[in-house]
């Protein structure tokens, strides 16, 4: 896949041909190549190279993973969409619906508008990973795309060759890696690392070219020892050498904290035979003659990676101590470790069915299967938080779990066995409730390690809870939790609403009231308000968890006449009352007309706070109560009501109960002090009651206001704290 070669049709000719002999898949390669070589006439690179030379050489790197006719075709024409203004219907009539499909996918988003550069590109990627779950050519096509751009990256200013080189290294050569295309992956990252971090490349290239020579001929001896231990065996097999690529040697110089010199696998030794069986014969063989490294070997072909990698990996000395890192594998686990997906899907003439293949790739990358679940739970994200969960999920994930039968589960780091329970299936997520690892009982919080064999405990009686969001690392994780407590919360209301709806018929049948009128919605809707609710089913929550008296509400509605008198009718009332006698203010603020020896009192049921409209009430030896206007229990009153108006120049303060309605968590309470602290609120009673169904919670709070202005805007920040559903004043 070197970029070293200069194409030509000719090149790409030759390279197809080694695998595609039809004819008519022929054809459409070539009229590919004629229909973007004009479309593309007039245009440019900035290295002064006709912008077709760029198309013609994504079709070679295509043609050397074996790509069909369509894929090599789509290569040709990948930018004539976005750069020639081709549309889908155009290509799909001249070629077929499978080459638009794939070209469209490959496309960026167009001219629409977004917020910064990092919008625009989580959105490309967005629609680069939706197409890819459809069709997983898509993002070959793209990978080649981006391979050759990077080979010419030179050409461009150092600002945009640092730009193009990070979001290589941090989107494109992960997806390379999970993808297997190794070779792809070490060139990506090489070039990428060659543009951010120049003088530090140059450095490690420098070294690895100081020591090749003395490098070659210990690799050199060390195959002659092991060809010759080998042929002794009566086994078939090739044996080479293999160097690291810069990046990776860097990668490790970082992580491990060591020099160059201490890398341990600079020499590495592949072995390619036959069989499996093979395979494990001549890792005998190599252990019998040198000393393995303890700690150093790994069976990949036993525990495949979720890449689909397969091979053997071992450690050993030689006579003069040196470390070599040998990989022992078949003919057919290299094509898969060097070509990764590619060499699966390659192209195979007369047999190849591409939804055949893109389902058979879905099941043996179970990372792939997992993008495609969390593509569909993230829907709704913003591209920017849908992008960044699908690269810490499924690109950075690199904890490997198993299940008991031996199933490779991929996590991120600090993943749990809720996270492990998910990815393994929704279910058992929802229904765990602890988890066995390595055969010893552990709490749900703890952390896996790559390697632990991790069996999950479940009941189905059981459910999610709140606090589990605290202990899930992973998105898909997290957002199923999110959706489970959201469904439940809907039913849990709703169950409350029917409840309340069942009570209201009773208490009507009870006093023989007529059903269709008296449960009317229309009726009910002009008491909503005065009992805190702003709508039916507001109401008949409030019913429902008996937050308000039933009682209270059903006399409202048989005394219409109360119910009817209107904020003018009572003034009239209060005016004739209180003709021509004194004025008194009340401790509490209230100012009396034509009372000048009685107590006055705001009512400790409805609770009214400088700003409600308000009425006095002459109560028998406790003297006046004062009531907001809506109170219920005054409604049937009218001879003995008073009119009240609140003193605006004095400085009083008025004790308010609250009711919170929130889905029940931990810190809830804690989070409701706080704002009540932050906004100066003194807090003076605190009641909590948790639902039958364990997930929602009534809380009740007594605190001190000025007035109601302070009071709503209160209630309108509790509001906002997170699993709180409502706020509204008590009637008690």
């Amino acid at each position: 896949m070197s970029g070293k070669v200069e194409v030509t049709k000719e090149l790409l000719f030759e390279r197809v041909k080694t695998y595609i002999n039809e004819q008519d898949s022929l054809n459409m390669i070539e009229k590919a190549y004629n229909y973007a070589e004009k479309k593309h006439e007039g245009q440019y690179r900035k290295s002064g190279e006709p912008y077709f030379y760029h198309a013609l050489n994504v079709g070679y790197i295509l043609a050397t993973l074996k790509g069909g006719p369509q894929t090599v075709s789509a290569g040709l024409l990948h930018d004539t969409m976005e750069d020639c203004g081709v549309c889908f219907e155009e290509l799909k009539e001249e070629f077929d619906e499978e080459v638009a499909k794939l070209v469209e996918g490959v496309s960026k988003i167009g001219s629409l508008k977004f917020q910064d550069e990092k919008e625009y590109q989580a959105a490309n990627h967005r629609k680069i990973f939706i197409a890819m779950a459809k069709d997983v050519r898509v993002i070959i096509i793209k990978l080649s795309d981006r391979l050759h751009n990077m080979r010419t990256l030179m050409y461009h200013t150092e600002e945009k060759q640092k730009k193009i080189a990070s979001e290589t290294l941090n989107v494109y050569a992960p997806i390379a890696h999970r993808l297997g295309l190794a070779e792809m992956k070490n060139e990506l990252e090489d070039l990428s690392f060659m543009y951010l971090e120049n003088e530090k490349y140059h450095e490690i290239a420098n070294l690895l070219e100081a020591k090749k020579s003395e490098r070659e001929e210990v690799i050199k001896k060390m195959i002659i020892d092991i060809d010759e231990l080998l042929s002794d065996k009566n086994l078939i097999f090739r044996i080479f050498g293999r160097s690291k690529h810069i990046y990776s040697i860097y990668r490790k110089m970082e992580k491990k904290n060591r020099s160059f010199e201490e890398i341990y696998d600079l020499y590495a030794i592949r072995v390619i035979t036959q069989t499996e069986l093979n395979c494990y014969e001549i890792l005998g063989h190599i252990h019998n003659k040198y000393r393995p490294v303890p700690k150093r070997l790994k069976d990949y072909i036993a525990v495949p990676k979720p890449n689909m990698y397969q091979s053997l990996h071992t450690s050993v000395l030689d006579h003069n101590g040196n470390l070599f890192e040998v990989q022992i594998r078949t003919e057919e686990m290299n094509d898969i470790a060097e070509m990764g997906v590619a060499a699966h899907w390659a192209y195979k003439e007369g047999k190849y069915n591409s939804k055949a293949e893109q389902k058979e790739i879905e099941n043996k990358l179970g990372w792939f299967h997992d993008m495609i679940g969390l593509l569909d739970d993230l829907e709704q994200d913003h591209p920017t938080d849908l992008v960044d969960k699908i690269q810490k999920d499924i690109f950075e994930a690199n904890v490997y779990a198993m299940t008991p039968k031996g199933r490779v589960i991929e996590l991120p780091n600090g993943s749990t066995p809720l996270d492990f329970a998910y990815r393994v299936h929704t279910e058992v997520g929802h229904t765990a409730v602890g988890a066995i690892v390595n055969g010893a009982h552990v709490p749900l919080n703890t952390v896996l390690n790559t390697g632990d064999v991790v069996n999950i405990r479940t009941n189905k009686n059981t459910g999610p809870s709140e606090d589990w969001l605290k202990i899930v690392k992973s998105a898909t994780a997290r957002n199923k939790i999110k959706s489970y407590l959201t469904k439940k919360e809907t039913e849990a209301r709703a169950e409350t609403i029917e409840k309340g709806e069942k009570l209201f018929s009773e208490e009507l049948r009870k006093r023989n009231l007529d059903e269709k009128i008296y449960a009317d919605k229309n009726k009910l809707e002009s008491i909503y308000r005065e009992f805190s609710s702003n709508n039916y089913n507001e109401f008949m929550y409030a019913v429902g968890n008996k937050s308000i008296s039933l009682s209270q509400v059903l006399d409202r509605l048989t005394n219409t006449k109360s119910h009817a008198m209107d904020n003018e009718a009572l003034t009239k009332l209060f005016q004739e009352k209180a003709k021509r006698r004194p004025r008194t203010v009340s401790e509490a603020g209230v100012i009396v007309e034509g009372i000048d020896s009685m107590m006055v009192n705001v009512a400790g049921c409805c609770m009214p706070v400088n700003g409600d409209e308000i009425v006095g009430f002459i109560t028998r030896g406790s003297g006046i109560k004062v009531h907001r206007v809506q109170c219920p229990n005054i409604a049937n009153e009218t001879s003995r009501l008073i009119e009240v108006n609140w003193d605006d120049n004095g400085d009083y303060q008025y004790d308010s109960w609250l009711r919170i309605d929130a889905t029940d968590r931990n810190y809830l309470i804690s989070d409701i002090i706080t704002l009540l602290s932050q906004y100066k609120i003194t807090l003076n009673g605190i009641n909590s009651e948790v639902m039958p169904d364990k997930l929602n919670v009534h809380i009740d709070i007594k605190i001190k206001v000025n007035n109601l202005q302070q009071l709503e805007n209160v209630m309108t920040n509790l509001k906002k704290i997170n699993s709180v559903v409502d706020v509204a004043r008590r009637i008690r």
